[in-house]
């Protein structure tokens, strides 16, 4: 019976092809679904015989650790550098997602703050 090896919900397209090759690599036999058109499934990476569901995922906890490792050091090194983007950077990349959400914090603390501040009059 397959074994869903990892969800590929909110995966980077990258990592998801190192995975790939890690099970290639390792001679484990895998298919992949895709995300569903409406969003609702996210597709994943199954395998296909049972017995090798614990050893796969072995080697999937020390590639994600690994990696893990791997980033940090990079984003580490960014910083050191000055080049880690920041809010700031954020703010100016997508100005529009920036002011609906300064937007959409004001609103949510003015309908929270709203009733106390006029129930004491």
């Amino acid at each position: 019976m397959p074994v869903l090896l990892l969800n590929l919900r909110d995966v980077p397209e990258d990592e998801a092809d190192e995975v790939r090759a890690l099970l290639e690599e390792r001679r484990i036999d895998y298919y992949e679904t895709r995300p569903s058109l409406w969003g609702v499934s996210a597709g994943g990476i199954w395998l296909v015989q049972d017995e090798d569901a614990d050893i796969a995922r072995r080697h999937l906890a020390d590639y994600q650790a690994a990696r893990a490792e791997r980033i940090r050091g990079e984003r580490a090194l960014a910083e050191a550098e000055g080049r880690a983007p920041g809010a700031w950077a954020a703010f100016r990349e997508h100005p529009l997602r920036a002011l609906a959400t300064v937007l959409g914090i004001v609103l949510m603390l003015a309908v929270a703050t709203l009733p106390f501040l006029l129930f004491g009059r």
